[in-house]
């Protein structure tokens, strides 16, 4: 069956160069030159300051209205932040370090750091109110050494204010300020008279100038400071602006909630926004019941150009999409583009999103992806034409070259261009450790052609390289390719997905549950009723069960599915480093914290919680 036609849109050409060398690696490159990019992001902001400084640049919620910033104030009240922060003698050795989540003034402070070269380090706030110990903070604080630390709400952070160290760093709040705690108002930093200093510290501001530190786990779950250098930032966004024109026919509008203190939503979003004078609504909802309900209301007033989003975001607007019809037309009515990222995008949630926008325009919205990392600002490569289905990552983008190694039965990625970090923060082992013997950045992902026989075609992502186990016959997994196939065989049941059996006979899934899909599994159960009695409900069985076999029939062999599955009621910790707060999990911080389940899983004689096929 033909399916509809795509809303146009004007991309660059999809083209690619491969180098092709001994022992099977390649190198990718586009043949797009890199055009000069801007010196700093604050030559951005200048720029839409004065060609348009009336224009919405940031908005958020106030109560039933919208507080705006424009273009010309965003500038204004940046350079009077500078002023107060070189005041304070602030600088790479004593940045200023941001607990809070995205907010206007969040935004003024990262922008104002960086006009005037001090670098900003905005930190997850799940680490100071969803641990319990604040380790993660304590070792940030620790390494970073901040002059000025930042929190909107005093009351909301006061624990962690009152239980990490953070030296002689003054305190900086929006409100409610602990008693007893020795502070100064946000508002203060606005009374700062900007003058020559900020002309001449930003004049000074150049490519190599620090201009954050941005925090990644990885899997041991100690904090890694990332350095992003202005020449990263803006760099990645001349080559976006390369590879979608479109961006120039009109500005940009977004509502993003993804957190600023991850590349996605601040290097690649934010940063969209200020680099092409795009307006961005921040979005006070997120993907989680009891808020995934704020980002409906939001979208049913603001229409965005372009939508940015987690698979787990658009698994959970879907629903509202589907059955509210003034909604829909209000998402769909500027809409340009659809983007995924962070992970991979099940196909049956690519699939609902085509057929609403089908629904509601009689075209199908372009959807497309991008990969990269914290280390590489992030873009490294971009889909920028039409796709069919989830799972292509695109073609390097403009500037940047992608090393495919053989690694085992994979092809290991490697990152080289000036997006890519010059490395950790006063960690020099792990910046050596990082980067092969051409100064390639060892990402850890693996990668395959889409069509081997049209390189033009793009990259599909093939997983983490850590990931992958054998099983005792000697077979590879491929973790990430079966998560995403499991995630949708087993719609609604599974939130996500993390799958067992290293040295074993067959694949099993420890599964986190979706509480809202089970219990609608089970409508005459309790509203209240305890989640573990929804799990064990035959009905919730039954249907992970299904899922399963479906995956088997499908074929592929042994390490193409799962036999046993066990569902999870405990979400995953962040304090364990089981889950970014984008909703990324860490498959081996799971499977070790969790290693009593993964031996239930494969018990003899079976535990009743398995689902067996």
């Amino acid at each position: 069956m033909s399916k509809a036609p795509f809303a146009s849109l004007r991309f660059a050409p999809a083209a690619v160069e491969v180098e092709r060398r001994a022992g099977g690696v390649q190198v990718l490159r586009s043949p797009q030159q890199l055009q000069p990019y801007a010196r700093c992001l604050g030559e951005h902001l200048e720029r839409w300051a004065r060609e348009a400084p009336d224009r919405c640049f940031l908005a958020e919620r106030a109560g039933a209205v919208w507080r705006r910033l424009t273009f010309g104030e965003a500038l204004t009240q940046a350079r009077s932040i500078g002023a107060a922060l070189l005041a304070r003698g602030l600088s790479a050795e004593r940045p200023a370090m941001v607990l809070s989540d995205n907010s206007i003034d969040h935004a003024l402070l990262m922008l104002g750091a960086m006009h005037v070269g001090v670098p900003v380090a905005p930190v997850s706030p799940a680490y100071s109110l969803m641990s319990k110990d604040c380790a993660k903070v304590k070792g940030i604080a620790g390494l970073l050494k901040p002059g000025l630390v930042y929190a909107a709400d005093g009351a909301k952070f006061a624990g962690v204010l009152g239980t990490v160290d953070f030296g002689d760093a003054e305190i900086v709040l929006g409100a409610n300020a602990p008693a007893g705690m020795k502070w100064t108002p946000f508002s203060e930093l606005l009374q700062q008279k900007a003058g020559a200093e900020v002309d001449r510290a930003f004049a000074a501001v150049g490519p190599d100038t620090i201009a954050k530190f941005l925090f990644t786990s990885g899997s041991t779950g100690e904090p890694k400071g990332v350095i992003n250098t202005q020449r990263m930032l803006c760099s990645n966004q001349q080559a976006v602006t390369q590879l979608w024109p479109f961006l120039d026919e009109k500005p940009p509008v977004i509502l993003d909630w993804l957190p600023w203190n991850h590349t996605f939503g601040a290097n690649h979003n934010f940063n969209m926004m200020l680099a092409n004078g795009g307006t961005l609504y921040i979005d006070d909802g997120k993907p989680v019941p009891g808020l995934i309900e704020k980002t409906v209301a939001n979208l049913r007033e603001v229409s965005p150009t372009i939508y940015f989003n987690v698979p787990r975001g658009f698994d959970a607007l879907i629903p509202f999409l589907e059955k509210d019809d003034a909604l829909r037309k209000s998402f769909f009515r500027d809409l340009q583009l659809i983007f995924y990222a962070a992970a991979a995008l099940p196909q049956n949630l690519w699939e609902k999103l085509e057929d609403l926008s089908v629904r509601e325009r009689g075209k199908r919205t372009v959807m497309v992806s991008s990969w990269g990392a914290t280390e590489t600002a992030p873009m490294v490569t971009s889909v920028h034409y039409e796709i069919e289905r989830a799972g292509v990552i695109g073609l390097p983008a403009p500037g940047t070259e992608l090393k495919l190694v053989p690694n085992e039965n994979k092809l290991e990625l490697r990152v080289r261009g000036p997006n890519v970090t010059p490395g950790y923060w006063k960690r020099a082992d792990l910046t050596r450790e990082a980067f092969d013997e051409e100064g390639f950045y060892r990402i850890g992902d693996a990668g395959r052609f889409a069509d081997p026989n049209d390189p033009a075609k793009g990259i599909e992502f093939d997983g983490r390289i850590a990931e992958d186990f054998k099983l005792m016959s000697g077979v590879w997994v491929h973790v990430g390719a079966l998560r995403v196939k499991a995630l949708a065989a087993l719609a609604p049941v599974a939130q996500d997905i993390v799958v067992a059996g290293h040295d074993r006979e067959e694949p099993g899934f420890l599964v986190f549950a979706n509480p809202a899909g089970c219990r609608g599994l089970c409508p005459n159960l309790p509203a209240d009723a305890p989640l573990e009695q929804v799990l064990a409900d035959a009905r919730v069985a039954a249907h992970v069960r299904e899922g399963m076999a479906k995956l088997k029939q499908e074929g592929g062999g042994s390490s193409t599915y799962a036999t046993r599955a066990l569902l999870m009621a405990e979400p995953p910790s962040i304090d364990a480093n089981e889950i970014t707060d984008k909703g990324y999990i860490n498959q081996r911080a799971v499977l070790a914290r969790r290693a009593a389940l993964v031996v239930r899983l494969y018990a003899e004689p079976a535990d009743a919680a398995v689902i067996a096929i």
